[in-house]
């Protein structure tokens, strides 16, 4: 069994499809540890909710590469095999990301590699949809790299823009396909499913 870390800094919507996605059976895994650089991140409080381990880690203090010296250290006492980006508004450090190379899903509320990028996170990426009129967003997982929203594209859900939709509807719309294909994403992985030849990702018998 896959053995998960989550990294949060809200309210843990996408932690919460996890957590339900195991509890239903499909995700062959186990989320060993929730670690949130928010002290009010809500999605703490689900990973208590379901008894999970749910450490809330202050990055005061630390520069950037020592923090995530940190979050290595509890992740690795925690044997974790796969660690799931949801809702984390850091950026990992190199370090991190060479010891969980191709181990690191992130979900991205745009169809990558539009919208994406520095500054685009949360709100930003729908205002930013909107203001541009294209007729379609949706939602990406995919693994990280050193880059900010770069990494092989795992899979990808499309979402109408309607007219008369605004942040707030668009994003309740884009969350729906981000919840569906980020359990997807760490569906394929525990499985086994999925192969990388270099930056693009393979589906192994995709059901």
């Amino acid at each position: 069994m896959v053995k998960i870390g989550v990294l949060i800094s809200g309210n843990g919507s996408n932690l919460q499809a996890i957590i339900d996605g195991i509890d239903k059976g499909l995700i062959k895994g186990k989320i060993e540890i929730i670690i949130s650089n928010n002290k009010d991140a809500y999605g703490l409080v689900r990973g208590k909710n379901s008894n999970i381990k749910s450490l809330f880690m202050d990055p005061k203090g630390y520069d950037p590469i020592s923090y995530d010296r940190k979050l290595l250290y509890e992740l690795k006492k925690s044997k974790v095999d796969l660690v799931v980006l949801a809702g984390y508004l850091k950026i990992l450090s190199k370090e991190f990301i060479d010891q969980y190379k191709n181990r690191i899903i992130n979900i991205h509320p745009s169809l990558i590699p539009s919208f994406c990028g520095k500054g685009y996170y949360g709100d930003r990426v729908h205002k930013a949809v909107l203001d541009y009129g294209v007729k379609y967003t949706g939602a990406t997982a995919h693994f990280v790299d050193e880059g900010t929203d770069t990494g092989p594209i795992i899979l990808q859900e499309i979402v109408a823009v309607d007219d008369g939709d605004t942040v707030k509807t668009l994003k309740e719309k884009v969350l729906q396909a981000e919840h569906k294909i980020l359990v997807q994403a760490v569906k394929l992985f525990c499985d086994s499913k999925i192969s990388i030849e270099e930056r693009i990702v393979r589906i192994i018998d995709k059901e």
